[in-house]
């Protein structure tokens, strides 16, 4: 499935039965230097829109939220050791988590790559 966009600068994609999900390009350049992320815990159910993760930088602290409901299956535990890796890779080995949907369709009112570009344009 296509990567898919949140208002607040998150990304998700489907990767079979289990969403993987991260900040965008533009979140990252935004927060500056990554030092550390506050990551949820498995297994913690996560309501779409709720902040579920803190991502710190050395200019300022950053909330994280969910993009759609459901569970924790996994943490991106190298970030633990290796925060940077959310600005060198921030849609790739940069995730955060990922989340078993608890309604896989919460993705579809998401934005797809042309309509978040073009709603960073009025940023």
């Amino acid at each position: 499935m296509t990567t898919r966009y949140t208002r607040d600068h998150e990304w998700i994609r489907l990767d079979g039965d289990v969403a993987v999900v991260g900040i965008t390009g533009y979140a990252q350049e935004q927060l500056g230097d990554i030092v550390y992320v506050e990551l949820p815990e498995p297994g913690q159910a996560l309501k779409k829109g709720s902040e579920f993760c803190v991502v710190e930088s050395v200019k300022a602290a950053s909330e994280v939220y969910a993009p759609i409901s459901g569970e924790v299956v996994e943490v991106n535990a190298a970030l633990g050791n290796q925060p940077g890796t959310v600005n060198e890779s921030p849609e790739g080995d940069g995730w955060l988590v990922r989340l078993k949907p608890a309604d896989k369709a919460e993705i579809d009112g998401l934005m797809d790559a042309d309509a978040y570009a073009a709603f960073l344009e009025t940023i």
